[in-house]
Order: structure tokens, then C-alpha cells, then sequence
């Protein structure tokens, strides 16, 4: 089964991420990503994730499908106007590539080109549905194409946004423009996303918790003051401060909230950020 049809299926999904090179050799990437070949129902390529220069998502994710992986290609709307962005997807389509994870995009200013102009010229709710019309075989201004390229869309969400209301309706505009699926934000706090789980039941779209490895006390602690809707707890905190083998800690820690978290969802997205050889070892201690 395809990705997609496994979301349809009910099947519980697991996913995980890699990141493309800064610079162009792929031989370390692929060696990591290849230790998951089998065991992950998909993998994202990130977009120049935090805002940081890498090489493209979409040449990383053909060079997934030739290995036998099926990609999650992201898009992020921070780089390229509509007219680029239409032509990525439609590229694509071209290349085979199903799988499409739409994203707004962090801002220029994190990343390692601060001075860099950024474009967010399309939203992520609106590109979205210019995905959906090209796959009805139109572009954005409804000129016909020759071929129409097919997509799983999918998207992300953050449970632990304060206030959530907006956040679920942001949701129901993502599904009503095509979102299949929805890979949320790092869950580190259980009873946030419980609440979350029940007040987005009514949705019926599948939902993947996201699980970022934590790689130290002053990771979490930095998370809790600059990225909006994570929460750490203080226990999980003082954890990795007394952790004698961090990564121990932070598998530990990852393996249990993959098990709490599995009941609420339809599946976890790892994200290692880096610690891409790890991930096989979460998977063996959470039973996955």
C-alpha cells in the first residue's frame, strides 16, 4: 500500500524526517535514511528547515524513491512566489512524487542568511488549494494543463497553541483545501494534547504527533521560551539535566510519549534533527 492508502486504511503511521545536505554530497544522508528503509511508512524532506541553506527538498526526494523509500516532499511558501511554487509542484508531479507536506515556512531571521528578503506571496491554506487545482488540471489563474500531476496534501498543526481555537479552525480551511493528513508540532506534554485529540475528533482526518528527540536540558528550556505552543515539562526537564547518557534519556523520554501518545492518534512523526541514528533505536523501544 501506498502512503496515502495506508492513511486511508486506518493503519497507525509512522514517519520520520531527514534533512537534505549543505552541500552536495548525499552519501551520509542516504546511509541514515537507509537504516529506516522498511520500518517508516514515509519520510519528509525538510525545506530548508529553520530557515537554514541546504540543498533542495524536491531532488532529495526523487533520490528517496530510486532507494525504494516513499518521500514526503515539504513546500514552504517563505522562498519562492506563486509562479515558482506551481512549477515545483507540478515538477513534482513529473518526478512521481505524491507525497506533499504544505508549509507556511519559519522566518528568514532564524536561519544563517538572516539578511535573506523572504516572499510568503501564498499562505499555507492557499497553496493548499492552488495543489488542488493543479491536480483539477488548472493553474492558479485557470489556464489549462497539459497533464495533471496527483497528490496526497497534507499539513501541519500545533495542539498546543494558546489560544487553540484558531488553530482548529486554521484546520478545517487546511482540510476543506485538501489536506489528507496532518503532522503536528513536538508533543511533550500528554494532557495538552488529549485536550487537543477531543476538541479535533469531530475532523476525522488522520492526525501524526510529532516527537522531537530532545538532546539536552537547555534544548527543552529553549523550546519553552522561543517556540510558540511547546510546552516541556519541568520533570522531563530535570530528567535530561540528570541524565548520566543524554541519549539514553532522550530515547527513554521519546519511547514514552509514543506509547502515551498512541491511543490519541492516528499515528508519530519523528523528527531527530541530527540525530538521525537514533531513530531505529526509538523504533525498537517503543515497539514500532
Amino acid at each position: 500500500m501506498t502512503f496515502c492508502e495506508k492513511l486511508k486504511s486506518g493503519k497507525f503511521i509512522v514517519t520520520s524526517e531527514i534533512a537534505p545536505p549543505k552541500g552536495i554530497d548525499v552519501k551520509m544522508v542516504i546511509d541514515d535514511v537507509s537504516l529506516i528503509k522498511d520500518r517508516v511508512d514515509a519520510v519528509n524532506v525538510t525545506d530548508l528547515q529553520s530557515s537554514v541553506m541546504r540543498a533542495g527538498s524536491l531532488v532529495l526526494s526523487h533520490l528517496l524513491m530510486d532507494i525504494g523509500i516513499e518521500p514526503i516532499l515539504q513546500v514552504t511558501c517563505r522562498d519562492r512566489n506563486r509562479l515558482a511554487l506551481q512549477s515545483d509542484l507540478l515538477s513534482a508531479g513529473i518526478l512521481g512524487i505524491k507525497n506533499v507536506l504544505i508549509l507556511t515556512g519559519d522566518y528568514p531571521t532564524l536561519g544563517d542568511h538572516p539578511e535573506s528578503k523572504p516572499v510568503f506571496d501564498l499562505n499555507s491554506v492557499q497553496l493548499l488549494k492552488v495543489a488542488m487545482g493543479l491536480q483539477e488540471g488548472k493553474d492558479m489563474k485557470g489556464n489549462p494543463l497539459r497533464g495533471t500531476p496527483e497528490f496526497c496534501l497534507g499539513a501541519v498543526v500545533n495542539p498546543g497553541a494558546d489560544p487553540i481555537e484558531p488553530e482548529i479552525i486554521k484546520m478545517e480551511q487546511k482540510i476543506a483545501n485538501g489536506a489528507k493528513f496532518f503532522q503536528t508540532q513536538a508533543v511533550y506534554d500528554v494532557d495538552i494534547f488529549k485536550n487537543f485529540a477531543r476538541l479535533t475528533k469531530h475532523l476525522n482526518v488522520p492526525i501524526l504527533a510529532g516527537i522531537v528527540l530532545l538532546k539536552s536540558a537547555g534544548m527543552a528550556r529553549f523550546m519553552n521560551d522561543n517556540v510558540s505552543g511547546v510546552h516541556v515539562p519541568d520533570d522531563i526537564i530535570e530528567e535530561m539535566e540528570s541524565a548520566k547518557d543524554r541519549s539514553a534519556s532522550s530515547i527513554g523520554i521519546s519511547t514514552r510519549l509514543i506509547k502515551e501518545l498512541r491511543p490519541l492518534c492516528q499515528g508519530i512523526h519523528i523528527m531527530p534533527i541530527g540525530w538521525d541514528r537514533k531513530v531505529p533505536m526509538v523504533l525498537d523501544a517503543a515497539g514500532l
